[in-house]
């Protein structure tokens, strides 16, 4: 009875992959994180396809707090029967394009069996991984005992929190299992957590040709920086026990200061990105950085240093009652990828962690390739093989099935 799933996801795969190429022709970058846009095109395209849409605006307020412009999560629930909700989760928000791309962005291209874009693998196409997989369990004509619900959220690349976060802390959805976005070769049940600090070095403004009647705010960062990096290398001897997840790491990416060529700098602003093991405790990993921060400026006279948290996402760990959706995507994900699949880590950091936080069994899983990197995520020529979004289809259709309670092997036999 499995059959009938992959036959539709089969018959449908043009289909899936006219809808992706739509997801992907309409910006959703973020930041400057104006996605109502991208929702309100993904909405139209579902409502085409028979689904019921349900809207629901971020207001102004929070949106603007969370550093972005319009955010609208949509969601679609289909009730099978008495049982367990599972939850899809995939956003629609992406990075900007960035330089260097050899076609369109925006094109949704194929060529030789691969599609382009930006979003194209993280994380439109789980857009179309969930959709067509709760369309395939519709026409299946099996017994289901539960419920599918589909996240199509727009701020994971602002942190998730009012996406899922908003999503679970109003009440809207309560799911008692859930998948969010992922790669299509390996089940992904930990990553990294993510922590962003503004640090602002404070020094005195002087005219150049004076520099000792001002105290030189590039310097002391110069000083900071060499002993943050300093700092990185201790990093390396804490290792995580995750396959997939090595050590903590750090990250100052993005310098700004300074008046003009010919005055000293006043003022030097850091941004530093801190990635935080499973095994970590992300309180005391904040604090110790703080700490360390000040003591090296406060050694540096006339130079004052403040720093401000921009982001602190939690590391998304290994919980019970994960093992169950790990064993069934692993099964299915063999039976259609003709490999053994693994579960592990990844040092990222995804909405996934807001699920598992309000107890929640949760894992990654989605179409794309073994990966990121052979994903081209985050770069120019980001890319998908189209036949990788059908197998990961297959895969997720009939890991729900089971999930609801779905004879699959009797069925067949």
């Amino acid at each position: 009875m499995s059959q009938p799933i992959q036959d539709y996801i089969d018959r449908h795969h043009a289909d899936q992959v006219a809808f992706l190429a739509e997801l992907v022709k309409v910006p959703s970058d973020n930041p400057p994180g104006d996605c109502a846009p991208h929702a309100g095109r993904a909405a139209a395209l579902l409502t085409e396809m028979g689904f019921t849409v349900e809207r629901y605006a971020v207001p102004a307020d929070v949106v603007a707090a969370n550093g972005m412009i319009t955010a609208t999560n949509l969601v679609i629930r289909r009730r099978f029967g008495p049982g367990p909700t599972i939850a899809l989760n995939a956003h629609g928000d992406v990075v900007p394009p960035g330089e260097g791309w050899s076609v369109d962005p925006y094109g949704g291209v194929v060529i030789d069996g691969v599609m382009y874009g930006r979003g194209v693998a993280v994380s439109k196409s789980d857009f179309a991984t969930y959709v067509f997989a709760l369309k395939a369990l519709e026409n299946s004509g099996l017994k289901l005992n539960g419920a599918v619900e589909l996240h199509l959220t727009y701020d994971e690349e602002a942190g998730g929190l009012i996406g899922p976060g908003w999503l679970l802390s109003q009440g809207i959805s309560k799911p008692d299992y859930a998948i969010s976005a992922g790669f299509s070769y390996n089940v992904t049940v930990a990553h990294n957590g993510c922590l962003h600090l503004e640090v602002r070095v404070e020094g005195k403004s002087a005219h150049a040709a004076r520099p000792d009647t001002g105290v030189d705010a590039l310097e002391a960062a110069t000083t900071l920086l060499s002993s943050l990096y300093a700092l990185r290398e201790t990093y390396k001897a804490t290792l995580s026990t995750v396959p997939g997840i090595t050590h903590p790491t750090l990250v100052v990416g993005l310098i700004s200061g300074g008046i003009n060529t010919n005055v000293v700098p006043d003022v030097v602003t850091l941004r530093i990105d801190r990635r935080i093991i499973p095994e970590e405790n992300s309180a005391e990993a904040e604090q110790d950085l703080t700490a360390h921060i000040e003591q090296v400026c406060a050694a540096m006279p006339g130079i004052k240093v403040t720093i401000r948290r921009i982001l602190l996402a939690e590391p998304f760990r290994v919980r019970p009652g994960q093992d169950r959706l790990t064993t069934l995507l692993q099964k299915h994900g063999a039976g259609i990828m003709g490999e053994d699949i693994p579960a592990g880590g990844v040092p990222i950091y995804t909405d996934a962690r807001l699920y598992s936080e309000a107890g929640i069994p949760t894992v990654l899983y989605g179409a794309g390739p073994h990966t990121l990197l052979d994903a081209n995520g985050h770069r120019a020529d980001e890319r998908l093989v189209l036949e990788d979004l059908r197998k990961a289809t297959q895969v997720v259709a009939l890991t729900i099935a089971d999930l609801l309670g779905a004879d699959l092997l009797t069925a067949e036999g």
